[in-house]
């Protein structure tokens, strides 16, 4: 009998770390280039990534009942995500997420310029980002890495760049791991900007999804959204989400941080040890009974409530996007890190090699 509970665990532990791996052509750019998208499927989830942007296009989970659902807002084709420069939906942003104020740093005393984008700063990497490139793509045990090659200057950034994405599947946790190496000094912060809700991409807003976050701390913003330099307790403040709390309850609060972000958009600063996975946010769906566990070696997460969605783009199953239709959990450095001394460091040194990991994962609560 114990030999046989034995081998039936395996039988099952493997069945659980094995996911299907396939792909097919999401499209063209015009340039011509094809683009791919790979499609990882458990018997819990089924993610959907492609080459362009490296970016996350769908993510099927159970609800309580068992009945899949798309939990990220997305695009039903390419032209969908060539149309939108705004957004950013499922992409990886690079080489800097986040803001970089005024699109200036220095670095071995020698200033750059990246182009702004975002005025008076730049986001995400500039105005062509690693989330607007078309990434080389290879399947890899239960997933796809994915791989771009920045040269040196790219978007006014030092040094060529080599970056990796992995996304892999296994039972009902996609773990996402980045990895970059650059051939003179520079600066890096990669993350995924995917917009989830648990309800279903469709459904409506987060404002009653519960989140809670593993931050007692936050960095406070100017109005352009560039980080002050200190950090603030969130204790007191509506950035308190170390219980449950549901995203709309204190998002209308006549709070000069919230104006500022024009919603949440802010940096929170995770418990724990930068660089060891630890738990760093929890999302409940009372509706559907979904929950989503975030865990990262980051020592951040960009708290987006998808403010800036107004109801102009129609989503992959044809419903309009409106405000808060989407919650975004960016794992990263802080914003603004290399003009930071105080802040921990974004950059990377030729025989470094940048490492990060993020996990999702997926289950339900009655």
């Amino acid at each position: 009998m114990k030999l046989f509970r034995a081998v039936l665990f395996c039988m099952t532990s493997a069945a659980i770390a094995h996911a299907s791996v396939t792909h097919t052509s999401f499209g063209t750019l015009p340039s011509g280039a094809a683009v791919e998208i790979y499609t990882l499927k458990s018997p819990a989830v089924e993610i959907r990534v492609m080459t362009y942007g490296a970016r996350v296009v769908s993510l099927a989970t159970k609800d309580r009942d068992g009945k899949m659902g798309d939990v990220v807002l997305g695009y039903a084709n390419i032209e969908g995500y060539l149309g939108d420069t705004k957004t950013y939906f499922g992409s990886v942003p690079g080489r800097y997420a986040n803001r970089i104020a005024l699109g200036k740093f220095t670095l071995d005393g020698k200033q750059y310029q990246i182009p702004i984008n975002n005025a008076p700063n730049a986001l995400h990497g500039g105005p062509d980002g690693f989330a607007s490139r078309n990434w080389t793509a290879k399947e890899i045990p239960n997933g796809v890495e994915f791989t771009l090659i920045s040269p040196d200057g790219d978007q006014g950034f030092p040094g060529k760049m080599t970056a990796h994405v992995r996304y892999t599947l296994e039972g009902s946790t996609v773990r996402i791991v980045y990895s970059a190496t650059s051939d003179k000094p520079t600066v890096v912060n990669l993350t995924n900007h995917s917009y989830f809700n648990l309800g279903g991409e469709a459904s409506g807003t987060i404002l009653n999804e519960k989140l809670t976050l593993d931050a007692d701390q936050y960095t406070p913003i100017d109005a352009t959204s560039i980080p002050l330099g200190q950090l603030a307790p969130v204790a007191g403040t509506p950035f308190d989400f170390t219980k449950p709390e549901s995203v709309g309850a204190r998002i209308g609060a006549d709070d000069v941080q919230l104006k500022n972000g024009s919603g949440y958009d802010h940096n929170l600063v995770l418990r724990g040890k930068s660089g060891e996975l630890r738990p760093a946010a929890k999302v409940y769906d009372a509706t559907s009974g979904r929950v989503l566990s975030v865990e990262t070696t980051e020592p951040g997460v960009q708290f987006y409530s998808g403010n800036f969605l107004d109801g102009t783009l129609t989503g992959i199953s044809g419903v309009k996007y409106v405000q808060h239709s989407g919650l975004c959990l960016e794992t990263q450095h802080f914003p603004d890190s290399p003009n930071r001394p105080n802040f921990p460091s974004t950059e990377l040194k030729p025989g470094q090699t940048y490492h990060s990991e993020t996990t999702w994962t997926f289950t339900t609560e009655k």
